[in-house]
């Protein structure tokens, strides 16, 4: 007799800047995800915060996954999650969410602690690790914390923001600076400076995205990113190297253009490569990772008088459209794109099964 299908919920969408970019993500994970083994059933969020069941995604879906457009729509009948789950837990149909929410509410946290009340798995980090990778500010205090080497930074609060403030910055971090949303991904206001002028208008736009800012010190180095995967125990992919054809990896770069050069695996000595893995490890449970993240660092190449692995950023849900680095990175790795679902399902029963046997007295 054949195991039951599992129920697997794709939320995608949201409230979040980076909206379109999960609507793109879930198209490609509903195309990739094994029929034999799931009941795919997608569920959009609005820009307003509305529930949709993806009603024309599932009907294209059961035509083929080449029916499906390039970019799921956030509309349908009205969805509640809740209920939806309680159903499958009576009716012990197997279940499993899949959240594929890039940025604030999604991927901070917040989704992940709904998920926790409904008592149901769900794929990716809890909430603790979406938290803290979300808030650059307070990934960079945890990391440094554990001895992780980053690049010089400062954090402030858009109310600290003076007219003094950027002639401040240059003089702590230098004249090329990288500013950045604290809360926000997907290179979404972000911006390079080299002046002060340029600063004071980047450090504005930043504050439109989120209240808390960071400010970086510009790295001359590579781009380096590795996709870690597991609970208890961790898988690190082969390195990767970003070659972006902006002036930094940019929005669109990632998901417009799709200019920006790949390099899988990247070209590095081969204990350098063991040990920005050991360092993308150690990184992912400093945050309390779970799941899946992907580990983004900078290299400087110490024989040239650079400082060597830098940690940039973990970000818990990565891109999984056709020219994401983290589904290439695990393909260049030996794990295909629909293997990769069932690993990340799998994790998630896992993790569920393992605390709810911690909380049941």
């Amino acid at each position: 007799m054949s195991a039951a299908k599992t129920r697997l919920i794709v939320i995608f969408g949201g409230r979040s800047a980076e909206h379109d970019v999960s609507c793109v993500t879930a198209r490609h994970v509903l195309a990739a995800a094994d029929s034999n083994r799931y009941n795919v059933e997608p569920v959009g969020i609005t820009r307003e915060g509305a529930w949709v069941r993806a009603d024309d995604a599932i009907a294209q879906l059961e035509s083929g996954a080449s029916a499906l457009p390039d970019a799921l729509a956030t509309v349908g009948s009205d969805f509640e999650l809740l209920p939806a789950v309680r159903q499958s837990i009576v009716g012990n149909e197997p279940v499993v969410v899949l959240p594929l929410l890039h940025g604030p509410l999604g991927e901070d946290g917040t989704m992940q602690g709904l998920l926790e009340l409904a008592d149901v798995p769900y794929v990716g980090c809890g909430v603790l690790g979406s938290a803290l990778t979300m808030d650059k500010i307070k990934a960079k205090e945890t990391a440094a914390y554990h001895g992780i080497a980053q690049a010089e930074w400062r954090g402030l609060h858009i109310t600290e923001v003076t007219d003094q403030t950027p002639h401040e910055l240059i003089a702590q971090l230098g004249e090329t600076l990288f500013v950045k949303p604290a809360n926000m991904g997907s290179s979404i206001g972000v911006s390079k400076t080299t002046t002060a002028d340029e600063l004071a208008e980047a450090l504005t736009l930043a504050g439109t995205y989120d209240e808390w800012i960071v400010v970086e010190e510009g790295i001359n180095g590579r781009e380096i990113e590795l996709a870690v995967l597991g609970n208890l125990t961790l898988e690190v992919s082969v390195p990767g190297e970003i070659l972006p054809t902006d002036d930094f990896y940019s929005y669109a770069d990632k998901y417009h253009d799709g200019t920006a050069g790949l390099s899988i695996p990247a070209e590095l000595p081969a204990d350098a490569a063991a040990e920005v893995q050991e360092l993308a490890k150690k990184s992912f449970r400093a945050l309390r990772c779970e799941g899946m993240a992907r580990a983004d660092f900078f290299y400087e190449d110490p024989a040239t008088g650079g400082r060597g692995w830098l940690l940039n950023e973990l970000n818990t849900i990565p891109g999984f459209t056709p020219i994401s680095m983290y589904p290439k990175l695990w393909e260049a790795s030996g794990l295909d794109y629909s293997a990769l679902i069932d690993r990340l399902v799998e994790l998630a029963v896992e993790r569920h099964g393992r605390r709810r046997r911690r909380t049941d007295y």
